[in-house]
């Protein structure tokens, strides 16, 4: 393996979705990027679950080809039978494109990712730690690392731009800025395993996620291209708690809620569950107050993470990604202002991650009913769906293609007015406030104030022009091959 260089362009830190795409789009560009991963791939992971928002990104690496010789699932929509309804979601409702995603192994699909990364030219360096940055006031200049594999101290790194893909562990957010917050509505803990000879899912289409509630949690069914099934359960920590108290272990507590949702019993009838032991997370659900700064992008879930229910992390991983790829290309290349390559990414990555919350958060009220879905997701939705399913919007917003569209057109707005709810029931003037105050609400707390108006639209999922002073209007993500930010011809109109 080569030597860490002294000095790299880009540094990008973690391996993972996010810092493989960024690392791969940037040395594609011609810059030099070096990558270093404190694991040795291949490795575990949970998200398993795609979005066809993904395939855009995939694309431009040239990956789509190689995930399905590879034999990865795919995934065409989602099925749920969600308090007293059952109904499929067909990625199929957007007209006029044939529309799926992947279910993945995220130990194989991470693999590909680096692997891919390193043969357009980044240099990955795995087993080493970053144990600290350097700044040069707030501007990240060099990290400080070292190698799991040799005992010898620490060494440095310098970089002209940072891209910190460190998952979780959210080197900037957690040990510098210290701006994480816990959404404490979604304070959940996940339980799974893995099941082999189970049943088909008949309901839904072709290799769907299925979804389902249990008590007042909700049940997860993933099918795998090795033949095994992902069932896990979410559940709110204080119903964890109570479940944990009445069973005879984490294992007897997992078994009894796949035994009490019928999907999961359907699922997994006859079928026989690989190991003794289960996978659980929790605390997952936070976000940083801020993603972006000098001379540094914070992406994936460094930056970010929601909840499993819509399956969103991959997708705001690869999305954010492709935005700090193009966004550090340009300033690279000084074709924009550093200042308004920040604002742009931290508008659109904060716009993505804030629309999926409000619809988990929708979900989360268990009982409203599909059609309640629907109509929210229309209200979130840029795009005229007139004409189209009902469900169009909604499957366009989960599918990541909203995101997707926001970044490559600079005229794409949620609303045209905020001004009335914003004044009358939080009377913010700055955004960054009103951000902050959408992150720490409960789940009911935001699915109550979607049903006052289409203006909340505007207060929750951010858009490029929320204020006349900070607007970044005529920017957009440039397609396809050349990377980078391009501005539009003319302002758009005010």
């Amino acid at each position: 393996m080569s030597e860490i260089p002294a000095h790299s362009q880009v540094l990008v830190i973690g391996g993972g979705p996010a810092g493989s795409t960024a690392a791969h789009l940037l040395a594609k560009a011609g810059f030099s990027v070096t990558l270093l991963e404190r694991a040795r791939f291949p490795r575990y992971h949970i998200g398993e679950s795609l979005q066809p928002s993904c395939l855009a990104v995939l694309d431009r690496l040239g990956l789509r080809q190689v995930l399905l010789d590879h034999g990865f699932t795919k995934k065409y929509g989602v099925y749920h039978e969600w308090g007293h309804e059952k109904w499929a979601v067909e990625f199929a409702a957007i007209p006029n494109q044939e529309i799926f995603s992947f279910q993945v192994i995220r130990s194989e699909f991470d693999q590909l990712l680096i692997e891919a990364a390193q043969q357009a030219g980044v240099a990955v360096h795995q087993d080493i730690e970053v144990v600290g940055l350097d700044w040069d006031g707030d501007r990240p200049v060099a990290a400080r690392w070292r190698s799991s594999a040799a005992s010898s101290g620490e060494k440095a790194i310098t970089f002209d731009r940072l891209v910190d893909a460190s998952g979780r562990n959210g080197l900037i957010s957690t040990r510098y800025n210290k701006d994480r917050r816990f959404n404490e509505g979604f304070q959940n803990v996940a339980i799974w395993a893995y099941w082999k000879g189970t049943q088909p899912l008949d309901e839904g289409p072709p290799g769907a996620t299925a979804a389902a509630t249990v008590g007042s949690g909700w049940i997860w069914g993933i099918p795998l291209h090795n033949g095994t099934l992902s069932v896990g359960l979410v559940t709110h920590r204080d119903e964890f708690k109570r479940r944990r108290e009445e069973a005879n272990g984490l294992l007897d507590l997992y078994t009894k809620a796949v035994e009490e949702s019928p999907l999961a019993s359907r699922l997994t009838a006859n079928a026989q569950r690989i190991g003794n032991d289960v996978h659980i997370e929790q605390d997952y659900s936070y976000a940083a107050k801020s993603f972006a700064g000098p001379g540094y992008f914070v992406a994936g879930d460094a930056a970010c993470f929601i909840d499993p229910l819509l399956s969103s992390g991959v997708h705001l991983a690869l999305y954010s990604a492709l935005l700090a790829a193009a966004s550090t290309a340009s300033v690279l290349r000084g074709e924009v202002p550093e200042a308004e390559a920040t604002d742009f990414f931290e508008r659109c990555y904060r716009q993505a991650y804030l629309r999926i919350l409000v619809l988990v958060a929708s979900f989360y009220q268990l009982y409203d009913g599909k059609d309640t879905y629907f109509w929210k997701a229309q209200q979130l939705a840029n795009e005229d769906f007139s004409g189209a399913d009902k469900n169009a919007a909604f499957v366009s917003i989960i599918a990541g293609r909203e995101d997707i569209l926001d970044a490559a057109d600079p005229t794409r707005e949620l609303v045209h007015q905020i001004g009335s709810l914003q004044r009358q029931m939080f009377g913010l003037a700055a955004d960054k406030n009103r951000m902050e105050t959408i992150m720490a609400m409960e789940p009911g707390d935001i699915a109550q104030l979607m049903r006052k108006g289409e203006e909340l639209n505007r207060f929750t999922t951010g858009g490029f022009s929320m204020s006349e002073e900070s607007a970044v209007r005529d920017l957009y993500v440039a397609p396809a091959p050349e990377l980078g930010l391009k501005r539009a011809a003319a302002s758009v109109p005010r």
